[in-house]
């Protein structure tokens, strides 16, 4: 799946980014880097609005709901989720979606 295509099927669901309280939205690994296969599933890097209270039973639903609209499987994280170790390499490889 083209990292274009996929960030416009993202912006093309605003509004339930914006009910799930998103902020961006950043597409990052296989799809960014283009070697993504069919089933491969899509990694994304959530940002939330700074007054959001976001639990793990509202990221498990924005997974689900993230995955529905892309049709593959979503791996979702938060800059806050991110390993030390990998960090700096995804915020570098990272691209703005929505």
């Amino acid at each position: 799946m083209k990292t274009k295509k996929t960030a416009a099927l993202l912006q093309e669901n605003h509004a339930v980014l914006k009910n799930h309280h998103v902020k961006a939205l950043y597409l990052f690994g296989s799809v960014v880097r283009g070697d993504d296969k069919p089933e491969s599933d899509v990694d994304i890097l959530v940002e939330f609005l700074p007054e959001a209270r976001v639990g793990l039973f509202g990221l498990a639903r924005l997974q689900r709901r993230l995955s529905e609209i892309l049709g593959r499987p979503v791996d979702i994280t938060t800059p806050d989720a991110l390993h030390k170790a990998l960090k700096d390499r995804i915020i570098k490889e990272a691209v703005r979606a929505a």
